[in-house]
C-alpha cells in the first residue's frame, strides 16, 4: 500500500510539470512571434524612411522674393540688393573679358544662431537653365568668402558670365554650402531679377565696359 501511495503521489506531480513545460513552450513561442512581428515592422518603416529620405526629405526648403526684399530662410537671410552687366571685369592688375555677359550680384545676407558662409549662388533661367557663378573671378572677392553672422547685415558680390538669353525671367538661388552629411529640407533662397523681355533687352544692350573688383 506504501509503495501504491507513492507511486500515486508522484505521478500527478510529473503530468503538472507536463502541463507547465508545454504552457512555457507556449510562450516563449508567442514571444518569439511578437519579437518577429517588431522586427519586421521596424525594417518596414526603415525602408519607408529610407524612401523619404531619398525623395520627399532630400527636397529643399525654398523661400522665395524679390530685389530688395530680404527673405527670411530661418537659419539665415539673404537680400539681392542691385545687379550690373559688364562687358569686361578689371581684377588683381589684369582684365576678364568675355564673348558675353558678366552680370554682378550684390546681395547683403545675416543669419540667425551661428556663423555660416554662403555657397556660391546659381543663377536660374525662366526655362530652367542653371548657371553656376563663374571661377574666373577669386572666391576671396566674393561674399561667399565673408563670415555671415547672427543679426549682423554684411555684404558683397557674386559674379556670373551668361548670355544675354538667360536675363529674362532669372532668378538667383543662394544656399549654404553642402555637407558631407545632407540634411533633409536644407533652406534655400530663390530672388527674381524682376526682368522682363524689355529689361533684359536694355541691361544687355548697356552694360558697363568694365567693372573693377580692385577697391579705390
Amino acid at each position: 500500500m506504501t509503495t501504491t501511495e507513492q507511486r500515486s503521489a508522484v505521478a500527478p506531480a510529473r503530468r503538472g510539470g507536463g502541463r507547465r513545460a508545454d504552457q512555457r513552450q507556449g510562450t516563449g513561442a508567442r514571444l518569439l512571434g511578437v519579437v518577429v512581428g517588431l522586427v519586421l515592422l521596424a525594417g518596414a518603416v526603415g525602408v519607408q524612411t529610407l524612401h523619404m529620405t531619398e525623395g520627399e526629405q532630400g527636397d529643399p526648403l525654398t523661400y522665395t522674393g524679390a530685389k530688395g526684399e530680404a527673405v527670411d530662410a530661418r537659419r539665415f537671410a539673404v537680400r539681392l540688393d542691385s545687379f550690373v552687366a559688364a562687358k569686361s571685369i578689371q581684377t588683381g592688375g589684369s582684365t576678364l573679358g568675355t564673348d558675353h555677359l558678366f552680370l554682378i550680384v550684390n546681395a547683403s545676407a545675416k543669419s540667425s544662431l551661428k556663423p555660416y558662409h554662403l555657397a556660391q549662388p546659381v543663377l536660374v533661367t525662366a526655362d530652367g537653365k542653371r548657371f553656376s557663378a563663374t571661377d574666373r573671378v577669386n572666391t576671396m572677392l566674393t561674399l561667399a568668402n565673408t563670415w555671415v553672422q547672427p543679426d549682423i547685415w554684411v555684404s558683397g558680390r557674386f559674379f556670373f558670365e551668361v548670355p544675354a538669353s538667360a536675363l529674362p525671367g532669372a532668378k538667383v538661388l543662394f544656399t549654404l554650402p553642402q555637407k558631407v552629411l545632407v540634411e533633409s529640407y536644407q533652406p534655400e533662397v530663390e530672388v527674381d531679377l524682376g526682368l522682363d523681355e524689355e529689361g533684359a533687352r536694355k541691361l544687355a544692350a548697356s552694360p558697363q565696359d568694365v567693372y573693377s573688383t580692385d577697391k579705390k
